[in-house]
């Protein structure tokens, strides 16, 4: 069983016969009662990546490490500078099945070899406070590394890490930082002992961040836009098989930011092209948006019955929304997950990356004034515009209902084609970004209060025939009801100020 924990570390420079000794006295730290010393370990670590380094250019990694008390499987992922999350798995003689996984969306179809071995002798000492609680470990790490494939070098080092204890304050190693500072020891230039090893045993990795000219055209400017989605969906992929917060929002926006681009901007990059990608991406936003869709439901059913007066609850409402909660949910994230195992998803990124590398650009790419974004942007505004026109006329029932949903996604595209402009359009287009934030706020109020009414109706459907009481179910039902008739009141007026209030 895979385990995650938030590293927060620093690291720093020593020289090569420095010993522990040369280091201050850290019990002059602030809060810094005692520095205890925890001996010497011995570290035998294998660092496993892409004959290409793919998971170097992307700051992750991955090693099999023996000695120590934490011996076995490690992958790190970075978060922030000097924050990363290491997950441990059990020794093994292979890569575990949980860190394929996370780094399959970087790896693709290529295979994890050996690439360094970094023996390091690791003097460790605990700065701990008056109570004895640990606030960091520092270590002086005695290193040697061995280049195993794509390099036969070797090197050696020595170097200072500084980590934070779980749940410590960050400010902390600021602290125990201006104390090793005015000793002459300095942040180290690597940010970790395998980026070092590489850089000292064979040849640079790959960066992951190449650096681009500024966007001129109307091409340039989408095709950063796309390349920012690409990216944001190969980096989110790890935290979505993790399940941590947001991540699953976060990917199915990206997708609907790539469809929304490809449909806006038609004039820039051509359709036939583009318009196989974006059916597989609306297969990519479908299958996130079963976890995703259920998760903001669930959030709504329990915060509303939450809110009732216990007078207002009859029967075991709150086991059966739990229990139909955990069912979907439980069904939905094996579903995901092998979604994201599967070769149509890998296709589907390695089709976005051959669109970057050969983009399909049409004349209207070259435009290096404003008119081809302005015009695709007027565009989604004007289709927008009929569409709230279209759900304000109409009586209140189903057909509204499924007008200011499509009014919502029409919403979205608008709002995206925006902000792809806004470098180009500048306040015009950031306050139409703004609106369309605020205008798809609205609207999906109404179309989560009409799941929400089709969830209630199913939930009491299964109460009724368990023989329980569904008064409560009704309770709720009409409580939407009403949220959706005070969105359709308020639609006209906010739609009116942001029609008077459109420059683009």
């Amino acid at each position: 069983m895979a385990e995650t924990k938030r590293e927060i570390e620093r690291k720093y420079e020593a020289d090569e016969h420095a010993g522990l000794s040369d280091l201050p006295d850290l019990t002059r730290v602030p809060g810094v009662s005692a520095v205890v010393d925890k001996g010497v370990a011995e570290l035998d670590a294998t660092y496993y990546d892409t004959a290409d380094q793919r998971l170097a250019a992307a700051s992750l990694t991955l090693r099999r490490r023996t000695g120590g008390d934490d011996a076995g499987w490690h992958l790190k992922l970075p978060v922030s500078e000097g924050v990363r999350d290491e997950i441990h798995a059990p020794l093994s003689d292979t890569v575990p099945r949980t860190f394929t996984g996370l780094v399959r969306s970087r790896v693709r179809g290529a295979e994890l070899i050996p690439v360094v071995r970094l023996r390091s002798a690791r003097d460790v000492r605990h700065l701990v406070d008056e109570a004895g609680g640990l606030l960091a470990e520092i270590s002086v790490d005695r290193v040697e590394a061995e280049r195993l494939s794509g390099g036969d070098g070797t090197a050696r080092w020595t170097e200072i890490e500084v980590e934070l204890a779980d749940d410590g304050d960050p400010a902390f190693l600021d602290k125990v930082e201006k104390k090793l500072r005015k000793a002459g020891v300095s942040r180290s230039t690597s940010a970790s002992k395998l980026a070092r090893a590489l850089e000292e045993t064979g040849r640079r990795p790959r960066k992951a961040a190449v650096v681009r000219a500024a966007p001129v055209t109307a091409g340039d400017h989408v095709l950063a836009y796309v390349r920012t989605q690409r990216d944001a969906i190969v980096e989110l992929d790890p935290a979505v098989r993790r399940d941590v917060h947001d991540a699953v929002h976060s990917m199915r926006v990206a997708t609907r930011r790539l469809r929304s681009t490809f449909r806006s901007y038609g004039n820039v990059l051509d359709r036939a092209v583009t318009d196989p990608i974006r059916d597989e991406l609306k297969w990519l936003a479908g299958e996130l948006g079963v976890d995703r869709d259920h998760e903001v439901l669930t959030e709504r059913l329990t915060g509303n019955l939450g809110e009732l007066p216990r007078a207002l609850l009859a029967g075991p409402v709150r086991g059966r929304l739990r229990t139909w909660a955990n069912a979907r949910r439980a069904g939905s994230r094996r579903r995901l997950v092998a979604v994201l195992d599967g070769a149509r998803y890998l296709d589907l990124l390695v089709s976005l990356d051959a669109l970057l590398a050969t983009p399909p650009l049409r004349e209207a790419a070259a435009d290096t004034t404003q008119k081809a974004v302005t015009k695709a942007v007027r565009k989604d505004f004007d289709k927008l515009s009929g569409l709230v026109g279209e759900a304000i006329e109409l009586p209140p029932g189903e057909s509204r209902d499924l007008a200011i949903h499509e009014a919502r996604k029409k919403t979205k595209r608008t709002r995206y084609a925006a902000e792809l402009a806004a470098p180009v359009l500048g306040k015009p287009a950031k306050s139409l970004v703004s609106d369309m934030k605020s205008l798809q706020s609205l609207l999906g109020e109404h179309q989560d209060s009409v799941m929400a009414r089709e969830a209630l109706r199913d939930l009491a459907t299964q109460a009724h025939a368990a023989g329980e009481n569904s008064f409560t179910y009704g309770v709720l039902y009409g409580r939407e009801e009403r949220a959706a008739t005070a969105v359709e009141a308020e639609l006209p007026g906010a739609w009116e100020t942001i029609r008077k209030g459109t420059s683009v």
